[in-house]
């Protein structure tokens, strides 16, 4: 009992070594943010075919819907595919 709480006093009272930014971006979570994602996955040659075509669509819908975290979500992915990442 005595080692498991002072490995957990230990853990505890050391430094903090994650280095944090000085400002934290945001992005919108808006309808507007959904339409530009659709614009630039529409840009893309690899946006019209499977899966990020299917993917975009699904993000498309939702935000529409009113899941506008989830379709952006689904947005980004239907990018990253596009994009080969």
């Amino acid at each position: 009992m005595l080692p498991r709480l002072l490995l957990a006093l230990s853990v505890m009272s050391a430094p903090s070594r994650v280095a944090f930014p000085a400002e934290l971006r945001t992005l919108p979570q808006d309808l507007h943010y959904c339409q530009e994602l659709v614009a630039r996955l529409a840009t893309l040659p690899a946006g019209v075919q499977q899966p990020a075509r299917g993917l975009g669509e699904e993000g498309e819908l939702l935000c529409r819907t009113g899941h506008i975290r989830t379709g952006i979500a689904r947005l980004r992915r239907a990018l990253r595919v596009a994009q080969g990442r």
